[in-house]
């Protein structure tokens, strides 16, 4: 049995202490916050509740294996899941509205259709085809394995080249893709609005990012009873019930090494606590930032692309019951060079303090400038929200503005770190998870296979895989 002491309580942590718990070891997590969840945040007041990261999950047979990997009880039996049917509504800057099925390619290409004009859904269907070649070559390797030290293959872009006539044309950045396959500004701006959810922009995302609107248009996406937060409610639970130790308001300041590899942590109050292996599950550019990791060669890490934007939320709370024809989800697409506003309208009650009054959450990417005035974005995006709330600011009780300074504060990053992309030189692979230092491993949304909460569970099961099984794990089956 060994000792493992484990940085911070985010989900990608929490999955990888809840299997390294059932296989037998010892592990704490300490928590320099008083909670758990990371980016998985919550806020309530007067009845309210809100979620303050993500709202919606994709890819939930990652929490499933997770469930069925560290106990009896099924996924299902600690949360309630639900398909969120239409997926989503976009009303694009021309006033276009257009209402995307989940799960149901047939029934994406025929809305586009209808909404855009023939043959819309059929360019966006052969750019989804190129997207699962995308797909199908780097799944395994980008996310069901440990990233390799050699990443060479990794670095080529995997996006199928588009076919002219006998020539092949190159297609290295999203950009080219939207230009040359989609052609209609509307199809542009929806491969633009998954992207930037991600915290990605056109002209700079690798042409594999594609894997993007691909893996949520095919696996659809769910919504958790009680808001995303109860999914890492569970998660946490299930640590408990492992029992893995928990130590709150425990801020790590560094990781202590012999040898040449780390052999514990050191604690803010001063305390050292000793451990066989030490899972990192902070921001990892907070940790080489903060010095909490002693590693002299930077340039070993990171090998991450360039910085990414942050995300602003507005939680309001509206009086008047959400009328019956609403959607869960309405992107609506940026105008006057303003970024895309993304509207949940969960018909939850656990949400609302009762049926006359309705729970909205806005979300935009931005990104960080100093001196921003937040207020200002929170204005903007509210009135680009009426597109989607009738009588949005007539129904305005009050509202909560939710920064990346708060992300910073809460987190310790201010920006989305986005899912690990092949392709421009290997500059959107995150920190692999054996870090530079041995005995050190990296968790969590800033390590492979990167942000997003399916991609944080995953990084926890290859955590637990390298630990338990040592330098000869390649990966799940």
């Amino acid at each position: 049995m060994a000792r493992i002491a484990v940085i911070g309580a985010g989900l990608g942590a929490l999955a990888a202490a809840a299997r390294l718990a059932v296989a037998g070891h010892k592990v704490t997590v300490y928590e320099r916050t008083a909670t758990y969840g990371g980016a998985v945040g919550r806020f309530e007041r007067d009845g309210f509740a809100f979620d303050t990261g993500p709202g919606l999950l994709h890819l939930p047979a990652v929490y499933r294996d997770l469930f069925v990997k560290t106990g009896k009880e099924p996924l299902e039996s600690c949360v309630e899941l639900t398909q969120v049917d239409p997926a989503s509504r976009h009303v694009f800057a021309d006033g276009t509205t257009v209402d995307l099925p989940n799960a149901s390619r047939a029934g994406t290409l025929s809305a586009l259709d209808a909404a855009l004009g023939e043959g819309a859904g059929e360019r966006w269907g052969d750019f989804l085809g190129r997207a699962r070649e995308a797909w199908d070559r780097t799944r395994r390797p980008l996310l069901e394995e440990p990233q390799p030290g050699d990443v060479s293959a990794l670095a080529r872009e995997p996006y199928p080249a588009l076919k002219a006539g006998f020539l092949r044309r190159p297609t290295t950045t999203l950009a080219q893709v939207a230009a040359r396959e989609l052609r209609d500004p509307r199809l542009v701006a929806l491969l633009d609005a998954y992207a930037w959810s991600y915290g990605f922009h056109l002209p700079t995302a690798p042409a594999s990012a594609a894997v993007l609107p691909y893996m949520e248009q095919t696996f659809g996406s769910w919504y958790v009873a009680g808001g995303l937060r109860a999914l890492a409610t569970a998660v946490y639970e299930r640590c408990l019930q492992r029992r893995v130790e928990f130590v709150f308001g425990a801020e790590v300041t560094g990781v202590r090494t012999e040898g040449g590899r780390a052999t514990g942590i050191e604690l803010a109050d001063g305390e050292t606590v000793e451990a066989d292996h030490v899972v990192a599950g902070a921001p990892v550019p907070a940790l080489y930032r903060e010095h909490v990791v002693p590693w002299e060669r930077q340039d070993e890490w990171p090998r991450h692309q360039t910085k990414q934007p942050g995300r602003v939320t507005v939680c309001l709370a509206l009086r008047g019951a959400r009328e019956a024809d609403a959607v869960h989800r309405t992107v609506v697409h940026g105008v006057d060079d303003f970024p895309t506003v993304t509207v949940l309208r969960p018909d939850d009650p656990q949400l609302r303090p009762d049926g006359d009054h309705e729970s909205v959450t806005l979300a935009s990417t931005q990104y960080l400038q100093p001196g921003t005035d937040w207020a200002e974005i929170a204005g903007r995006m509210t009135a680009q929200a009426e597109k989607a709330v009738p009588g949005l600011r007539e129904r305005l009780l009050w509202q909560e503005v939710r920064t990346p300074e708060d992300t910073l504060r809460e987190t310790g990053a201010a920006e989305v770190p986005g899912p690990a992309l092949a392709g421009a030189g290997g500059r959107f692979l995150p920190a692999a998870n054996l870090s530079p230092l041995p005995g050190l491993y990296f968790v969590g949304g800033w390590s492979h296979p990167g942000g997003g909460l399916a991609h944080a569970g995953m990084s926890g099961a290859l955590v637990a895989g390298l630990i338990v099984e040592g330098a000869d794990f390649r990966g799940s089956q």
